[in-house]
Order: C-alpha cells, then structure tokens, then sequence
C-alpha cells in the first residue's frame, strides 16, 4: 500500500475516534519496543527532535513483547514491534482502555540469515533452517558447508524477531535445544562474527561484520538475498513489515511525529539505518 493510503487510514482513525486516542497531547512522546527497530526509532526522534526542539520523543528498546506489554498497561504511547500483535494481545487492550489499537506499519525489512564472512555456505533452503534451528541438522556439512558442528544463536523469546522467525520457518515447532539465545540483535551479530561455525538471525540493518546468505523458499527455487527490491517484491522469503501500535488513534504530539515518520523525510531515514520503506510508488 501507498504511504498516502496509511495517512488516509490514520485520519479516518482521528476522525472516528473524536477527542479519544492512544497517545497523550504533551510535549513528550514516549516509544518502547522492538530492538530490531530501536535503532530506527532512535534515529527518526533525533531527526524530528532537530526540527522540532519543543518537543520530546523517548525510545527504549526491550524487545516487541515488552513494548506490547508497556502498551497494554499503558506505560508508553507508541509500542515498536518487528511482528504483528496477536488477537489476544489486542483484546487485552480493550479490555483495560477500552479502545481498538490501531496499527501502523512504518517501515519494511527482511530477516536476514548471517553466517561469519568466511563461511562457504552461500545459500540455505527454508527446510535446513528449520532442520538447523530445531536441532535435527547439527554439521554444516549435511546443508553443503565444511565438516565442522554448527553453533546456533536466536533472538529471546520476548522478541518479535524470535516469534516470526518461529512461525515462519519452524512452522511454530520448537527451538532445539542446543540454540543459544542472545537478549539482542547486534550480540547476536558480534557472536556469528566472531564464531567460523556459527549462524543467526536478525534485522537487515545490522548486518554488519557478517554476511547474510541467500534463503531458498524450497529445493527448487532460487537463493534470494534480502534487499530493497527483494523485500518490496515479497520475493525474499523472510520479508516483514515493521510496525508502531497505539491505544486508539494517536493525537497531538504522538499524531504528529508518527505523521512525519510515513512522510519521505522520515521514509528516507530507513535507508539511511539500513531498512527499506514502505512503497511509494
């Protein structure tokens, strides 16, 4: 969809909503949630904060799951998740406010698959992740890489990453035993770094130290790694949406900056982090 058309949306939510809305009319905006996307968070308040000195945007981290959790007990005025919110997520938030959430999405990405630079292994399909992840596949040299026991890192499981990876390449199975779990993105990318054996997982844009590989939808498709074209196609298999949820629609200060945020000033800001924004054309 349009930029244009997620602007359309959140005026008919202002409209529809009157004088109620997540997000309060003061000077201070407070953002909690993914840390995939804290960096993006970061950079968009520092940006807005410049050509607004008025006004203040806070963002913190913690992973998707604790800003829905802030959200629902009304700790921050926008939540950042890297996965939709579940139904009962939402409900819960009726059930305290009162109110719909209204979603946003502001910003694309792919997940990428890192591997250490010196790694042979140029491409994996979605299966040997799921073999590789739930443990049943624990040598590089079973998926075409070097006779060495893979060293497996993940996301914790708060973190909407780790969740959307769980569905959509172990199909909601279980994690193996043997996976290490790091409390963030960038230890995931120090650890594969540092490691010749090892594999992760994590946001485009901290694909830094490492190299992603190419992901295969299955045997008989092509490797595709995650790029801007790739990831607006849908062609690479792990593309996402990123998103910002409120309690009803947002008003004054919280309107504003999420406004400014899907305007091209603030799409231009997720290349210049690393992640893609959302179509224009």
């Amino acid at each position: 969809m349009k930029i244009s058309g997620w602007l359309g949306v959140l005026s008919a939510a202002v409209a529809l909503a009157g004088c109620g809305g997540g997000g309060s009319a003061a000077r201070t905006v407070t953002i909690k949630g993914s840390d995939t996307m804290v960096i993006l968070g970061q950079r968009w308040a520092e940006t807005y904060m410049k050509e607004h000195p008025e006004e203040r945007i806070q963002v913190t981290g913690g992973g998707s799951g604790t800003g829905i959790a802030a959200l629902i007990n009304g700790g921050t005025d926008i939540c950042e998740a890297s996965r939709p919110m579940k139904e009962k997520e939402k409900e819960m938030v009726r059930k305290r406010h009162g109110r719909e959430v209204v979603e946003i999405p502001v910003a694309l990405d792919g997940i990428a698959i890192y591997v250490p630079e010196s790694s042979p292994v140029e491409a994996l399909t979605l299966g040997q992740l799921k073999a590789i992840y739930t443990g049943r596949v624990g040598n590089w040299s079973e998926v075409g890489g070097p006779d060495r026991r893979i060293v497996v890192y993940s996301r914790e499981n708060n973190s909407g990453t780790y969740v959307f990876f769980k569905e959509h390449v172990l199909d909601n199975e279980d994690f193996g035993r043997e996976i290490q779990t790091l409390p963030g993105t960038a230890a995931v990318v120090n650890a594969v770094s540092k490691d010749p054996a090892s594999i992760g997982y994590g946001g485009i844009a901290y694909a830094s130290g490492i190299r992603p590989v190419a992901v295969q939808a299955d045997d008989a498709a092509e490797g595709v790694l995650p790029s801007i074209e790739t990831v607006e196609r849908g062609t690479y298999p792990l593309s996402r949406q990123l998103f910002f949820y409120t309690v009803g629609a947002p008003q004054g200060t919280t309107r504003q900056f999420i406004d400014w945020v899907l305007t091209p000033e603030g799409q231009e800001i997720c290349e210049k982090v690393g992640y893609y924004p959302l179509v224009w054309k």
